[in-house]
């Protein structure tokens, strides 16, 4: 295969190495080191005051600026490379459709491929003229689940022909399943600082919000704990990344967890994303409470990984990925606790199909979703992309 030089330009949210967290960062973070075996790469985000403007590890470069004008000061960056004679065959633009058109201008030779991980075209986001402005100008377009594919070409029919899913994955090595011999001090640690080593953990990692269904989850632990007087909801993550601030929904979700009793809900707080994956190792089964439509969460892959049996709702792309009572456990009715004291039951009832769902999750993202797989089909579109006619 012929090296290209690639570069990933990062949204302006959150920093790569993902020191703050964000999902598109974990993505580029795990997939630069593949990439790099075999392309040049520089990666393009924003400036951090652990972290310097200018890197290069690895072999793969970072070019940081500041988050104030950042799509300016990216599109500076790009025309002194290209004044330099150092064009990049493909520039990757992660999730800002808009952006791309400034970068293209910056470096009109290179290929661009565009990844959507939300609805960034819909009317609340881009106009029809500015949606079919962006779609001339890119390559190829890469959506991060097929309900995000689907939700684009329903609107933008002509960007058919260049869109591709491609879904993301995990560091296997960071994600290990709960029986293995390699993290079970380390479960055991975590359980016990949590208190709630002896208890059947019912695990929720991801923000506080509305969107995410967390008062479902504790509206649903009410009928649980009187079947199962040993279980405990842990929940893992605050308001919005790197913060611990409660909102009013925060102390909402405090007030509810409060009428089940002392210490039957466990709230972590703010957890720093490199202690993320062992987090996940405190829980039995993982509850994925979504009732908005999610592009296609982060947490699946992390909770297959672990090998926990997971429960999830029917929403946005979740389905692409889990299939009922095979490797997890689909909710239809998602804004019914109800649904959720069942599934959570037939679980705790069942540990032989609990753990027979348990362990296909984790052979179905070793099989699929390393971040080698990832990178792989990245490196395919990327090519692709390359020899797209003019």
């Amino acid at each position: 295969m012929t090296p290209i030089k690639i570069a990933l330009i990062c949204t302006e949210k959150f920093p790569v190495p993902p020191i703050g967290g964000g999902a598109i960062q974990v993505l580029i973070d795990g997939v630069a080191s593949h990439l790099s075996n075999n392309h040049e790469l520089t990666i393009f985000g924003i400036t951090h005051h652990k972290l310097p403007e200018l890197e290069t590890i690895n072999g793969v470069e970072y070019i940081r600026v500041p988050k104030e004008n950042y799509v300016f000061n990216i599109g500076i960056e790009l025309a002194k490379k290209r004044a330099k004679m150092e064009c990049y065959d493909l520039i990757h633009v992660f999730n800002r459709p808009r952006d791309l058109l400034v970068y293209k201008n910056s470096m009109p030779e290179s290929r661009f491929v565009l990844s959507l991980h939300n609805e960034m075209f819909n009317e609340g986001k881009i106009s029809i003229e500015m949606g079919n402005l962006v779609i001339k100008a890119v390559d190829k377009i890469m959506t991060i689940s097929e309900y995000i594919e689907q939700t684009m070409i329903t609107r933008f029919p002509t960007a058919k022909r260049k869109v591709k899913t491609v879904y993301s994955g995990i560091d296997l090595d960071l994600y290990k399943p709960i029986w293995d011999n390699d993290v079970q001090l380390i479960r055991k640690e975590l359980r016990q600082k949590y208190g709630v080593d002896e208890k059947r953990v019912v695990l929720f990692v991801g923000r506080l919000s509305a969107v995410k269904g967390p008062d479902i989850l504790i509206k649903a632990m009410h009928q649980i704990i009187e079947k199962y007087n040993d279980s405990v909801l842990v929940i893992v993550g605050s308001k919005w990344f790197s913060e611990d601030r409660v909102d009013e929904y925060g102390i909402k979700l405090y007030e509810l967890s409060g009428k089940l009793g002392k210490d039957k809900v466990v709230f972590t707080g703010f957890i720093a994303p490199s202690e993320i994956p062992s987090h996940f190792l405190i829980g039995d089964l993982f509850v994925c409470s979504s009732q908005w439509q999610e592009p296609l969460a982060r947490v699946h892959y992390e909770a297959m990984g672990t090998g926990l049996p997971i429960i999830t709702t029917k929403r946005g792309g979740n389905a692409e990925i889990i299939k009922h009572l095979e490797n997890g456990y689909l909710i239809e009715d998602y804004t019914n606790s109800d649904a959720f004291v069942e599934a959570i039951t037939y679980l705790f009832s069942n540990k032989q199909d609990a753990d027979k769902i348990a362990k296909a999750g984790r052979a179905f993202v070793e099989k699929n979703f390393g971040f080698s797989h990832v990178s792989n089909r990245l490196e395919s579109l990327y090519i692709a992309a390359t020899k797209v006619k003019k």
